[in-house]
């Protein structure tokens, strides 16, 4: 019962979502087209068929079966219904093909436009509601890195401080993550640590991003958080051995220790009594405790990130939040566009890093599971990026296809044949249907293990 409560929770969130999204695009591609005097015959969020709706003027509004897309259909338009009843006929005032190319320009662009806007207007209202929060980067020191982790594989080791991402030294680490997307969409990504006072450069291999997607975990400011217990558990092995809030872990039987997973891992992976080096205030002691033999746990809580590493909340006026809104929107479809290109270029395993139904749902879950209302706007907010590119793509049926036809009349000054959009039309829809079917089965296999 549990697991389907949380099945329909995570189709709920992803159709909350995608609702959002194809709205807001499709709303764009209306409003254009009613502004230049444009018959809209349909308002559909989901293709069909047709569900429910009602009809005001000349529009159908509806709601249709298959909850993954949208569409408005113009009249007088070549679009994916491949209708093309009224070529024979002289055009209409109120049709697409009657107006000039640069309002049909508009029009065509307007979904993304409005997705684009869409991001900026949650990254805005989110900086200026909530703020956000920093952490100076001198204040995160030396990190734990596990033999057996991706970041230990391509050469960082324990002790590690970072320094920089492909020459970047930012003052302060953002939302308290160490990397940005566009560092780890580079081409080439070249870390940068200090190691026993040496500066040494560390270059990620072919493969990299691969590996990362798949192991979904690197390096975070949780591998910097020392071995220092803030409180704990009443009644726990721990209190009863003698352990009390304050103290710091220094060593595990013969091993030092300096970091909080180092700490947990070594307790997780214990067979019996642990022999512990403490320091309390200017002693330093020797305790003995059996960590709970089922949980591998001793009842110990780490000290707060947010005290430890100075974290600070950055508030934010309108004008500033509108600033850091548009920053954050540029820098996102940076590192989106990175990806892309790393994707076309044959640098990432297409498989590996393309996601269909199920990984958007996944992940959107997983955003609002973390981080609650703003985890899911969050993503909302990079998903409309993501919709807005994948769009401008030059793909006959998606918007970026019409836009290349209409560039094509610009400089030809003429459209192209009526066959030759529809033989186009029928190749885009073939292939975007394919590449549905492609990451669909893809995110079967990669969720149930194929």
């Amino acid at each position: 019962m549990e697991s389907i409560l949380s099945a329909l929770t995570t189709i709920g969130i992803f159709i909350g979502a995608i609702f959002i999204l194809v709205l807001i695009h499709e709303l764009g591609h209306f409003l254009a087209a009613k502004w230049f005097g444009m018959r809209v015959e349909r308002f559909s969020i989901g293709f069909p068929p047709r569900l429910f709706g009602f009809t005001k003027g000349d529009t159908d509004y509806c709601i249709s079966a298959t909850p993954l897309g949208g569409y408005v259909k113009i009249s007088g338009m070549i679009d994916e219904s491949m209708d093309e009843s009224f070529i024979e006929s002289e055009p209409q005032h109120w049709e697409y093909r009657s107006k000039p190319v640069w309002q049909r320009m508009v029009v065509i662009t307007a979904g993304v436009i409005f997705n684009m806007i869409l991001a900026f207007v949650i990254y805005t209202g989110m900086f200026f509601t909530l703020g956000s929060q920093e952490v100076p980067s001198s204040n995160v020191g030396t990190l734990f890195i596990p033999e057996s982790s991706l970041a230990h594989e391509i050469g960082f080791r324990s002790g590690d401080r970072l320094v920089s991402v492909n020459g970047n030294r930012p003052e302060t680490y953002k939302g308290g993550n160490l990397f940005s997307m566009a560092d780890l969409t580079s081409s080439s990504i070249v870390f940068q640590v200090e190691r026993n006072g040496q500066i040494s450069d560390i270059v990620a291999p072919a493969g990299f991003i691969d590996r990362l997607n798949t192991e979904r975990s690197f390096i975070s400011l949780e591998n910097a958080l020392p071995s220092q217990i803030s409180a704990v558990v009443p009644g726990s092995v721990a209190e009863k051995s003698g352990i009390q809030g304050g103290d710091r872990i220094i060593s595990v039987d013969t091993l030092d220790v300096h970091w909080w997973v180092h700490l947990t891992t070594l307790i997780k992976g214990s067979e019996g009594e642990l022999t512990l080096g403490v320091v309390r205030g200017t002693d330093t002691l020797s305790i003995a405790v059996t960590p709970e033999p089922v949980s591998k746990t001793l009842g110990i809580y780490p000290v707060n990130p947010v005290e430890t590493f100075g974290v600070v909340t950055v508030e934010y006026g309108l004008f500033g939040a509108i600033g850091a809104g548009a920053i954050n929107t540029w820098d996102s479809t940076n590192g989106i566009l990175s990806g892309f290109r790393l994707l076309f270029s044959g640098d990432v395993s297409l498989r590996e890093n393309l996601g269909g139904p199920l990984a958007i749902a996944s992940v959107t879950r997983q955003a609002t599971d973390r981080s609650g209302w703003v985890g899911f706007w969050t993503i909302t907010a990079f998903l409309s990026i993501t919709l807005a590119i994948m769009n401008m793509l030059p793909i006959p049926v998606l918007d970026g296809g019409h836009f290349v036809f209409l560039v094509y009349e610009v400089f030809a000054k003429k459209e192209p044949s009526v066959k030759f959009r529809m033989v186009m039309q029928q190749f885009g829809m073939v292939l975007v249907i394919g590449l549905m079917i492609f990451v669909t089965f893809n995110d079967i296999l990669r969720f149930f293990g194929g």
